[in-house]
């Protein structure tokens, strides 16, 4: 953690969401007027995507049918750590893009499945902003969780999660629907050992619910829209969140729990600008008085 160079990190498994929480994060940067830097976790794969496919084969050869993005041995977690110790001592790291498709293909000059050169991050940046797998992992050597100032999870429940992750891979990635099931049940032991552990360590967690029926997720056609969900938004610390505030903004939303509110899929985005614009003003107004 860092007074002078706060950071900030979103966690949470590929097709959770966490890339429409980074979109809501942005839109209060540019509102405040906050320079932030960007860590896409992405960034930090040890393996292009030629690489990691012999990386998965030669792993299966030696017995490992679980090789996957969310383990430890498939990521640059040494290197992470290191940019997040720089960040908060000196506001200074280095970070690259992984190329997902053809459009950052041509906006970014580099072929599909793999990295952009790595490069400094912008001088003189208010906070960094990290989203990504393993933004509050801990393992016996690393611990990333110690560096956030403010740590976000994103978790919906496995089914909608499964849904989420069989359509874009499917639709986004031309996944047959055996490959996508294949790579969900591949990262399973990984996910249980390495992504839910992070969801203890995280300030807040926002998880979706969906309120229609994902049984069998494996024959869902559609992806249930946010008014078919409910979110419940479960706090660490409940100390200084204006509860009473939060449900007279949020229609129908209630307390479930002394740290936890839910609220209707739908107000999901008013309720993190309710939420986190204040946090987000509090790091700063800390940075301010130790400058």
């Amino acid at each position: 953690m860092s007074v002078k160079h706060p950071i900030i990190s979103v966690t949470g498994s590929s097709g959770a969401g966490t890339t429409s929480v980074r979109q809501t994060f942005e839109i209060i940067f540019r509102r405040e007027h906050i320079t932030a830097a960007y860590i896409e976790g992405d960034a930090f794969h040890r393996y292009d995507r030629t690489e990691m496919e012999w990386a998965s084969a030669e792993a299966k050869k030696k017995g490992n049918n679980h090789f996957s993005h969310f383990g430890l041995e498939a990521n640059l977690l040494e290197e992470l750590d290191e940019v997040f110790h720089d960040y908060g001592e000196l506001g200074t790291g280095r970070t690259r893009h992984y190329i997902h498709d053809e459009a950052e293909a041509e906006r970014l000059g580099a072929p599909v499945g793999t990295f952009t050169p790595w490069e400094d991050f912008p001088r003189n940046t208010d906070l960094l902003f990290y989203e990504g797998l393993h933004g509050a992992v801990k393992t016996g050597k690393l611990n990333l969780a110690q560096h956030g100032d403010l740590k976000i999870g994103v978790v919906p429940v496995i089914n909608l999660e499964w849904i989420q992750k069989l359509q874009r891979d499917k639709s986004m990635r031309g996944y047959s629907h055996e490959a996508a099931i294949d790579a969900i049940l591949t990262r399973m032991p990984d996910y249980v050992k390495y992504i839910c552990p992070q969801f203890t360590e995280t300030d807040i967690n926002f998880q979706r619910i969906p309120t229609v029926d994902t049984s069998n997720p494996f024959i869902a056609r559609w992806i249930p829209t946010p008014d078919e969900s409910m979110v419940v938004i479960r706090f660490k610390d409940p100390r200084g969140i204006d509860f009473p505030y939060l449900l007279s903004m949020i229609p129908t939303s209630f307390m479930s729990r002394a740290n936890s509110i839910v609220i209707p899929g739908s107000k999901l985005d008013l309720a993190m600008q309710l939420i986190l614009t204040p946090l987000i003003l509090t790091l700063g107004e800390r940075k301010r008085r130790a400058s």
